[in-house]
């Protein structure tokens, strides 16, 4: 019986009582006290941190080569102008290449090893990545190599990242009480506004410091050299860390089962055959909920790339502003969002994950084309106010996204799931957006060109939400409900007895 079908009639459910009680105990089993995980406050907040730091030196890296595209562009290809920034842009995207790949391996590893062992090892491909960039030789000096060498680099962290945003997502939402899971969700994205913030402040600061032509000479490379001793922190961070509650109760699930015995017996062939089942429980089991992940990912990557890692290019290059206002204009939109996005973690924890997303693909369907408009007067206060109704709509996304995607699928396939999902939609769809956009512009010659192209991804992002299903201050699927206190435990169970009777 389909527990979301329409119930029975009055007759049928007079005639067969004790049938349909039956059915309903189990669709709803009673939840005992000794099945609900009463959470620890310091030691989820420590949890949230570790995932954000890794978050943020991820999206560190992609603000950096992002605000140094024009720069990158000239050090390591031939050419000029648009043909440079292109080819910058173009490597990019081609790091998003493999990051299903990665989502593939890391994701379904996290699913059978631990959360925990996974994220630590994304963590140190990621900062070895970053820190090789900072060390190339330019094309100058070494010709193709040093491209070639760039793709290297970039395809390592893509791979690296393919389990970053599934596995930090996934480890925030299984420490998180149901309660607050949009709240404690929200830290994640602080992490990726946090990166692209110091990333953008540490290229503004070089570019005052240092000046155009130091800054192409050697200047660029300071960045991602720093990259290295922030991912040492965040590995730090990730090996003080336990499993997660949801993770550890699987475990300990399995263990006990009846078929543990034959199930050892069996281990060479299970293991054998271990990576078939689970692509097969992800793909077979789960492909509309894949959909939906994708749909969701491809709006959202598209208007979050647009804003924090396209329009500093963007206003320097088609706009024509300089003098470093555009990085000053980005770094003054995401504080702005960074004070505001533990608000929107909590108010889609009170009002549901749903209306808020829904707010910010409307505002990205209404109000792109006229923030783009302000760009066009070239004044840094139209700047700065384009990219502030811009960011209005995307703080809606950042700050409940982390909380739904990891709702969308059981635990036991949860990893797997998301990170596969996340990393097919932002391959197809994010990496590929700064690129898009600026080929876009330079075939049109309309510099609106981006605008329409966001407001497409956010339709796109609309139907999504509507074909999705409420989660917030419910348990995750396949988890034991998670709160706060163990007054609302025995609260949980005093009420469920009550329903029951």
């Amino acid at each position: 019986m389909d527990p979301e079908a329409a119930p029975p009639d009055e007759a049928a459910l007079k005639r067969h009582r004790p049938l349909y009680r039956a059915i309903a105990r189990r669709l709803n089993p009673r939840v005992r006290r000794s099945d609900i995980t009463v959470t620890d406050e310091p030691t989820v907040r420590r949890a949230t941190k570790a995932a954000a730091v890794g978050n943020a030196m991820e999206w560190f890296d992609f603000g950096i080569y992002s605000y140094l595209a024009v720069i990158i562009g000239k050090v390591f290809f031939p050419g000029a102008g648009a043909t440079q920034l292109l080819a910058s842009f173009t490597a990019f995207a081609a790091s998003f290449l493999v990051r299903p790949l990665g989502g593939l391996f890391f994701g379904p590893l996290g699913d059978r090893i631990g959360r925990k062992q996974v994220l630590a090892l994304t963590m140190v491909l990621m900062a070895a990545g970053t820190f090789a960039i900072g060390l190339i030789p330019s094309y100058a000096t070494i010709g193709v190599a040093s491209p070639v060498l760039l793709l290297v680099c970039r395809m390592v962290q893509g791979f690296s990242t393919g389990g970053e945003y599934g596995g930090a997502a996934t480890f925030i939402a299984e420490y998180a009480p149901d309660k607050r899971r949009g709240f404690f969700g929200s830290f994640l994205e602080l992490g990726t506004l946090a990166g692209y913030t110091g990333a953008a402040a540490l290229v503004l600061l070089l570019n005052t410091t240092l000046g155009e032509q130091t800054m192409l000479d050697w200047g660029w490379r300071i960045p991602f050299l720093v990259g290295g001793p922030i991912g040492v922190v965040g590995l730090y961070l990730r090996l003080k860390l336990e499993e997660t509650p949801a993770f550890r109760k699987q475990v300990e699930e399995l263990s006990h089962s009846a078929n543990a015995a034959a199930e050892a017996r069996s281990a060479p062939k299970a293991a054998e055959n271990t990576p078939k089942r689970e692509f097969s429980a992800i793909f077979a089991g789960q492909w509309q909920r894949l959909l939906l992940c994708i749909g969701l990912v491809a709006a959202y990557n598209i208007t979050d790339y647009m804003l924090l890692s396209y329009m500093p290019a963007y206003l320097t290059s088609e706009m024509g502003y300089s003098g470093s206002m555009e990085l000053v204009a980005a770094i003054i939109a995401m504080v702005a969002m960074m004070t505001v996005l533990q608000q929107i973690g909590r108010l889609s924890d009170r009002v549901g994950r749903k209306p808020i997303l829904l707010a910010g693909m409307l505002g990205f369907l209404v109000l792109t084309v006229p923030a783009f408009q302000l760009f066009r007067l070239g004044n840094f206060l139209a700047a700065v106010g384009g990219l502030l109704v811009l960011g209005a709509c995307l703080v809606c996304l950042l700050g409940t996204m982390s909380a739904t995607l990891p709702a969308l699928f059981p635990t036991k396939v949860r990893y797997g799931s998301l990170s596969i999902g996340y990393n097919v939609a932002t391959s197809i769809f994010g990496g590929t957006a700064p690129g898009i956009m600026t080929y876009l512009v330079d075939s049109t010659g309309n510099n609106l060109a981006p605008a329409f192209y966001a407001s497409g991804a956010a339709l796109l992002g609309i139907i999504a939400v509507l074909c999705m299903r409420e989660t917030a201050q419910q348990p995750l699927d396949g988890s034991p409900p998670s709160v706060s206190t163990e007054e609302e435990a025995k609260e949980l169970v005093r009420k469920q007895s009550s329903n029951q009777r």
